[in-house]
C-alpha cells in the first residue's frame, strides 16, 4: 500500500492573496483592506519586534476552504487581529498537496501553515525541516463511509473499498484493529464524487473521505451513509495542527506566538454564533470567487469545530500539543512502514515546540491583548 503526504479537498476555488499589513506601532492606518488598528493590542516594544519579523506568509492546507487552521487565519486578517499585533501577514491558498506545502515551509517560501502531526513526522523523517507548533485535536478528519447494510467492518472482507489515491494510515489502522482482513480488500481509486458509494458503482462497498466533507455532501443530496471514525477505535491522528519554518521561529519567537494568538482569538470569534460563522465564511468567500459554496463551507467549519470540542487535546488549552499523541503516531507510522524504525518517539517529540501555545495562555485563558 502506497502512503503519500497529501491532503485532498474541493477543486475550483480561485487563488487569491490577502495581505494584512502594518503601518507602524500604535498608528491607526496601514493601507490594508483589513480592519483593526496597528499596534492597538500589543506593547510598543513587542510591536517593534513583530514589525522586524517582516512579511509573514501563511500557506493554507487547501485553498480558502472553511476548515479549522484556515478560516480563523482568514478571519484574523480580515478582522484586523494580525494588524492589532503589528504582524504583516500574507495569506496564500495551498493546493492541497501536503508534500509541497512542507517543502515550501522548510525553504522559507512560506512561514507558517497547517500540517497534520503525522505528516510532519513523515516530512521530518524525509529530511524536510519544519517544526510543529500547535494542534486542536488528536482526532483527525479521515473517515471511512459505508452504506447502511454494513453494520460491522469485518463485512468488508473481500469487498471493494474506494480511496482518493491512497488509504489514510489512520483508516487502515482502524480496519486492521477492527479485524478486517486487509489483504482481502479490493482497493480502487475513485474521484471526488461521493455519490459513487450509495450507487455502489463498480461494486463499491466503502469509500474514504473527510468527516466534514463527503458525509455532508451526501446528506445534502438525501443519501444516508454510516461514518466510521478512527478515533472511535483509539487510532491517533490530529486536527488543525500548524507548522512553522524553524529559522523564522528561532529568529522571531514572539511573532510566532502572536500569529497563533491572533488566530486563536479569531477561532473564538468565528465559533461564537451562527451570525459570526456566516461572517467568517463570507470572508473566505470574498477571497474565493462566486463559485464558493457558503452553505457547505459553513457546515465544514461547524463539523470540524465540533470535532475539536468533542476531542480536544487532553490536558491542553485550545491549540496545545499532546506529546503523548506524537508517540502514538510514531507507533502507527512504524506499524505501516511509513517511517523507518530509526525514527524514535523521543526524536519525533523534538520536532514539536509546545512553548508558543503555552506562552500565550494564562490560567487556561488566551491572553489578549498581547503583553
Amino acid at each position: 500500500m502506497q502512503h503519500r503526504l497529501i491532503r485532498s479537498g474541493f477543486a475550483g476555488l480561485a487563488a487569491v492573496v490577502l495581505t494584512a499589513g502594518v503601518a507602524g506601532c500604535g498608528s491607526g492606518s496601514s493601507g490594508s483592506s483589513s480592519a483593526g488598528s496597528a499596534g492597538s493590542a500589543i506593547s510598543a516594544k513587542r510591536c517593534a519586534e513583530n514589525k522586524a519579523a517582516g512579511k509573514i506568509t501563511y500557506l493554507s492546507g487547501y485553498q480558502f476552504q472553511s476548515s479549522v487552521s484556515i478560516l480563523e487565519y482568514i478571519a484574523a486578517a480580515k478582522l484586523g487581529y494580525f494588524k492589532d499585533l503589528c504582524l504583516d501577514v500574507a495569506l496564500k491558498p495551498g493546493s492541497g498537496d501536503t508534500a509541497q506545502n512542507t517543502k515550501l515551509l522548510a525553504s522559507g517560501q512560506a512561514t507558517v501553515g497547517p500540517v497534520a502531526e503525522q505528516d510532519l513526522i513523515q516530512a521530518r523523517a524525509n529530511g524536510i525541516d519544519i517544526t510543529g507548533i500547535s494542534s486542536y485535536s488528536d482526532a483527525g478528519l479521515d473517515i471511512l463511509m459505508t452504506n447502511k447494510d454494513i453494520t460491522d467492518l469485518t463485512q468488508l472482507d473481500g469487498k471493494v473499498v474506494g480511496h482518493k489515491g491512497y488509504v489514510p494510515a489512520s483508516v487502515e489502522a482502524m480496519l486492521v484493529k477492527a479485524g478486517v482482513k486487509w489483504d482481502s480488500l479490493k482497493l480502487v481509486k475513485e474521484g471526488y464524487d461521493p455519490s459513487v458509494l450509495p450507487r455502489k458503482q463498480g461494486g463499491l462497498e466503502a469509500l474514504t473521505g473527510f468527516i466534514s466533507n463527503e458525509p455532508n455532501q451526501l446528506k445534502a443530496a438525501g443519501d444516508s451513509v454510516t461514518v466510521w471514525k478512527p478515533s472511535d477505535y483509539d487510532v491517533p491522528s490530529s486536527l488543525g495542527a500548524m507548522a512553522v519554518n524553524p529559522a523564522f521561529a528561532k529568529a522571531h519567537p514572539h511573532a510566532v506566538e502572536d500569529i497563533l494568538r491572533a488566530a486563536l482569538h479569531a477561532y473564538d470569534y468565528c465559533s461564537s454564533s451562527a451570525k459570526q460563522i456566516a461572517e467568517c465564511v463570507g470572508y473566505a468567500a470574498q477571497l474565493s470567487g462566486p463559485t464558493y459554496d457558503k452553505k457547505l463551507n459553513a457546515t465544514i467549519w461547524t463539523t470540524e469545530t465540533q470535532v475539536v470540542k468533542d476531542s480536544p487535546t487532553p490536558g491542553q488549552p485550545l491549540g496545545g500539543i499532546d506529546l503523548a499523541n506524537v508517540t502514538g503516531l510514531v507507533d502507527m507510522l512504524h506499524q505501516f512502514k511509513i517511517v523507518p524504525d530509526s525514527v524514535t518517539a523521543d526524536q519525533a517529540k523534538g520536532w514539536f515546540d509546545t512553548s508558543p501555545v503555552t506562552n500565550i495562555y494564562a490560567a487556561g485563558k488566551l491572553v489578549w491583548p498581547a503583553p
